[in-house]
């Protein structure tokens, strides 16, 4: 298709003021009007109608002759020089008016003697012809390629893994960036592998802006961002990432001391996914839910039965992503030990669990792992607690350095919200007197006061 007749076509829209949705309307009028039962939908023909007027794809005959119908114009004059014809002066005021309308059979195949008695068979005939054509063109048309699929990928891997060092706002906004582009790509032409692939890594983002959110301090925020990836999930029946999106539910519900809520979330997740670290993960968000709930046999049993998910080896599209989508040991033994640490009597083994946490964090990641920077100060956190639980002030302050030293962009809600068990120890009657018990009060105080959420207040809005 030439770039002359594109202009023309241009021309023939500008001049009778109509935007090309309103075109779209005409043409697809006017093809059934004249019995054309396979016109596509307005959104389809404003693209068609784009490419042509730019010169681009084939205009069939059958289009050519919808053209001439909405236009109100005769078969030889489509796509002649308008001052040749004085046609555009001459513009019907309804040009889909039935009775304007030329014949299917004039022009069709380029005749245009309405004379010339085309049997009714060989105009179905190729008429089917070119309806099967023009359909099998627009499905190989495709507006993604593998190269912008992979660079997704790795942008949704990047800030996965990002997540686990970094400022939750920042990569929140970076997120926010990633998912706009896949919901544009979303409105082209896609294959159904195509589809698929952006729903996972929608999906997988949701997951990760709901963390984001969760540490920013907006639960809501992150349950609404989890049952949309959810939707992304269920719609391609990924069993992992539906896994995922169940445990990051649960933990978002527990912050909000809703431990049944978070038991039940944990144990579904387990319906999906029953081997490796993400099976751990869900274990031992069971065993926290259920050792607040006072359940202490329920919270052991799962604390085993996350170890022996995790030595059975399992591989994943989820996992592979790295970060935020898998669960380093020493996390998993901040787990193990947060959850005992809600049991009474259980301080012993809680205190084991959580030093071998921050040993193994202060080790650096193994092979194939990435520590998140809250873990290591909820550890950190917790087994302050129970060192005060037993009186041990000195090991209690030594305990919280690493959290307290935790730069305000990171201050995030869990740890703040952690915060207060260890206050609530401090108030016991044997730390009343000891001045270094005051001091660590009015620090923990003014650490939260310059939490992470109080500073987003003096950023600028994110753009849209």
């Amino acid at each position: 298709m030439s770039e002359t007749l594109g202009a023309w076509l241009r021309q023939q829209r500008e001049a009778r003021r109509w935007t090309k949705r309103e075109m779209a309307r005409q043409l697809i009028q006017a093809g059934r009007a004249g019995g054309d039962k396979s016109m596509p939908g307005t959104d389809s023909m404003c693209h068609n109608i784009h490419r042509w007027e730019r010169g681009e794809g084939g205009l069939t005959e059958r289009y050519k002759l919808h053209y001439c119908q909405a236009l109100g114009i005769p078969p030889d004059q489509f796509g002649a020089d308008p001052a040749a014809h004085q046609q555009i002066a001459q513009v019907p005021s309804d040009p889909a008016d039935p009775s304007l309308l030329i014949p299917l059979a004039v022009a069709y195949r380029g005749r245009q003697d309405p004379q010339m008695g085309d049997s009714t068979v060989e105009r179905e005939v190729l008429m089917a012809a070119h309806e099967g054509s023009e359909h099998a063109e627009q499905a190989e048309r495709r507006d993604i390629g593998e190269a912008t699929l992979e660079q997704l990928r790795a942008d949704v891997a990047r800030l996965s893994v990002a997540s686990m060092t970094g400022e939750p706002f920042p990569l929140f906004r970076e997120m926010r960036r990633v998912r706009a582009r896949i919901y544009r790509l979303l409105d082209g032409q896609l294959r159904p592998g195509d589809q698929a692939d952006l729903y996972f890594l929608l999906g997988c983002l949701s997951d990760l802006m709901a963390v984001a959110a969760s540490g920013l301090g907006y639960p809501q925020a992150a349950e609404e961002l989890i049952r949309s990836g959810w939707a992304y999930a269920t719609a391609i029946d990924h069993r992992p990432l539906m896994a995922h999106l169940r445990l990051q539910f649960a933990s978002v519900v527990f912050w909000q001391n809703r431990p049944r809520q978070a038991r039940d979330l944990a144990e579904d997740g387990l319906r999906y996914l029953q081997d490796g670290p993400n099976a751990a993960h869900l274990y031992v968000k069971y065993a926290r839910a259920a050792a607040r709930l006072g359940d202490a046999d329920g919270a052991h049993q799962a604390i085993a039965d996350a170890q022996d998910a995790r030595d059975r080896e399992h591989s994943d599209g989820v996992l592979a992503l790295g970060g935020e989508f898998g669960l380093s040991l020493a996390t998993q033994s901040y787990f193990s030990g947060s959850a005992l640490a809600e049991l009474e009597g259980a301080e012993s083994e809680a205190a084991g669990q959580l030093e071998r946490a921050v040993s193994l964090y202060n080790a650096g990641p193994g092979p194939g792992e990435q520590h998140w920077f809250g873990g290591k100060a909820l550890a950190g956190i917790d087994l302050a607690a129970i060192r005060l639980r037993v009186g041990a002030l000195d090991a209690a302050v030594a305990a919280l350095e690493p959290p307290l030293s935790l730069p305000s962009s990171q201050r995030i809600n869990a740890v703040t919200t952690r915060l207060n068990l260890v206050r609530t120890e401090l108030a016991a009657p044997i730390f009343q007197r000891p001045p270094q018990a005051r001091e660590l009060d009015e620090r923990i105080e003014e650490f939260s006061s310059e939490a992470i959420t109080a500073d987003l207040h003096s950023l600028p809005a994110s753009p849209g």
